[in-house]
């Protein structure tokens, strides 16, 4: 003989426990706080980088020029021209070649010249802290500001630098650092150009951005322990053998990340070289060279393109550093 379920036994046997309605209602209400504080990041990151770059790509496919741009949509005749054009004009390799020594020279110049800094102002003396400062003018000035101290120091004809160096280092004539595109030295009887305007401007941006490396590799040095130096100091170790096999392998992530950093922002460098050369005597850049589609052409399709093809390079560039060096010194 079988006994009724009751409704109670129904709810005890059958089922579980019921959520709490308080918890529920208290955990939407924390979500949609939570949208409602990430809302204004998401709506300006797709204003600010989300529509640019998918207008940009749109654009680079289609055969637009400036004067027709207020009639043109984002939908019209896309083409593969404007890619067969930056491909195949005259100057792209050249730019893109110099692009890369640029962007290798400077960023590896701007790291050891910060390292070389933070190491020398590790310990303490009397005024670090005003010297330390001082440090950060390069990276912190105005750059049209130090582009024009520069251009004026180097200038040919009234400059500091050929002045000193006419004198003093014996130069035969004054030196046109930013508009010479190579200069004959010789060396031990064997005669060679360098490019001297792209060294110079190589030159200015490890000076430029060094202090940013000092920051970070500052930072960095002061979080080492004292300990595994002391010790290797105690073993015998020299200066230099304590610096290669205690300190470097601490800073090394520092410097990987670093070096990220630094190649992808001096890759799309722009505003040094237009304003120190304009891109002349041998120093255009891609960016300067995307600048010029745009303004002098009035090619925008072309210079998308041309942009597109800047960036796409540099994604390979940095994923391929990511993959090959970048896991080996997190792993060191």
């Amino acid at each position: 003989m079988s006994l009724p379920v009751t409704g109670a036994g129904r709810s005890t046997h059958g089922t579980g426990p019921r959520p709490d309605r308080g918890t529920s209602t208290m955990a939407r209400a924390e979500a949609r706080a939570g949208f409602g504080l990430i809302a204004p990041t998401v709506i300006i990151v797709l204003l600010v980088v989300v529509v640019p770059i998918i207008w940009t790509i749109l654009l680079a496919f289609q055969d637009l020029r400036l004067i027709n741009l207020r009639r043109a949509g984002l939908f019209g005749d896309f083409t593969l021209a404007n890619f067969t054009q930056v491909l195949t004009s005259s100057g792209f390799l050249e730019a893109l070649f110099t692009t890369l020594v640029y962007s290798v020279l400077g960023t590896g110049s701007a790291i050891v010249i910060g390292l070389i800094a933070a190491l020398a102002l590790r310990k303490p003396f009397r005024g670090r802290n005003l010297v330390r400062a001082c440090m950060l003018l390069p990276y912190v000035a105005p750059v049209v500001a130090v582009t024009f101290v520069w251009r004026t120091m180097l200038n040919p004809q009234f400059g500091v630098v050929n002045h000193w160096g006419t004198r003093l280092l014996g130069w035969d004539e004054p030196i046109a650092f930013l508009t010479q595109r190579t200069l004959d030295v010789s060396i031990f009887g064997w005669s060679t150009g360098i490019p001297i305007a792209l060294l110079t401007v190589i030159a200015f941006e490890a000076w430029r951005s060094f202090p940013f490396a000092f920051i970070f590799l500052t930072a960095r040095l002061h979080a080492v322990p004292a300990g595994i130096e002391e010790a290797a100091r105690v073993d015998g170790a020299t200066p230099l053998q304590r610096f290669r096999y205690v300190i470097l392998p601490q800073l090394m992530p520092t410097i990987a990340v670093l070096t990220v950093l630094r190649f992808i922002w001096t890759f799309n460098s722009f505003d040094d070289i237009y304003l120190l050369t304009g891109g002349g005597a041998g120093t255009e850049v891609v960016a300067v060279r995307v600048f010029d589609f745009l303004t002098s052409r009035g090619d925008i399709g072309a210079a998308s393109a041309q942009a597109l093809v800047l960036a796409l390079i540099l994604a390979l560039l940095v994923g391929v550093y990511m993959r090959r060096f970048a896991r080996k010194e997190e792993v060191a």
